[in-house]
């Protein structure tokens, strides 16, 4: 994960589109990037549909906005949303926005914010539209949060592969794992290995995720079964991992390049 300063989150949930399943993993994964200023699910807490969310709102201290469907077959919600997301970038209280939603609706406010400067962290099912990805600094799959760090583990090099249906967003994982790392995967590091490289053709892996999730934000090597990047380059043979202790601390620096 790219390293920034504690950041100030509003967190905008549709209950129309993301099941209230795991939201405890959820909300973990949130904390990673920031701290939550603001926690608000949006939804018609009249229908039956979204009963199951009236359960862990209490637990995980997330604020239910009432928003009636006023047409059959509209979805209103997403409108509240966005004006609610307008509002908190203009109070100035927040740094970067996280919209757990799996719908495309989304995109445009998504680039508005980011257009003010606003992080924006996108989660979502994998069905979730290629623009509103390609929208947010970065995106992550729900399905990814449903494995405990322990089923991650030993899958070990269990990845999925990296074929999918979108064009622009980045591979995608299956519901079972397939084969490891195939050539698209590889192609995609290498490339981004030789963009950054120096004379000698290392890089720093923190630099490389950075540009990763920049080219692809849906990039995560979670998606691959591994849970961190280093676990998932150990396993590509066409790239070597030097490993260098700071002079300043007992820390050490990965550097990586192409074999």
């Amino acid at each position: 994960m790219e390293s920034t300063k504690e950041l100030r989150l509003a967190v905008l949930i549709d209950a129309d589109n993301i099941p209230y399943s795991n939201v405890k993993g959820m909300m973990e994964e949130i904390a990673k990037y920031g701290t939550p200023t603001f926690k608000r699910i949006y939804g018609d807490w009249t229908k039956p549909h979204v009963t199951g969310w009236k359960n862990v709102l209490l637990e995980n201290a997330i604020t239910p906005i009432q928003q009636y469907s006023y047409t059959q077959g509209k979805n209103s919600t997403d409108s509240a949303m966005i004006i609610d997301a307008m509002d908190i970038l203009y109070s100035g209280k927040v740094d970067g926005f996280c919209i757990v939603s799996s719908d495309s609706d989304f995109t445009r406010i998504a680039t508005r914010l980011r257009e003010a400067g606003m992080k924006v962290i996108g989660i979502g099912e994998k069905k979730t539209p290629t623009p509103f990805i390609s929208a947010c600094d970065k995106f992550i799959y729900l399905e990814i949060l449903k494995k405990s760090p322990k089923a991650v583990k030993e899958n070990g090099s269990g990845s999925a592969t990296v074929k999918s249906e979108k064009k622009s967003a980045a591979p995608q994982p299956d519901e079972e794992p397939v084969d490891k790392i195939d050539a698209s995967l590889v192609r995609l590091l290498s490339h981004s290995i030789n963009d950054l490289a120096d004379e000698d053709g290392w890089v720093f892996l923190g630099s490389l995720g950075s540009l990763l999730n920049k080219k692809y934000p849906d990039f995560d090597a979670r998606n691959y079964g591994y849970s961190k990047l280093v676990d998932l380059i150990k396993n590509v043979r066409e790239i070597e991992i030097d490993r260098r202790k700071s002079p300043k601390s007992n820390n050490s620096h990965v550097y990586v390049r192409v074999r």
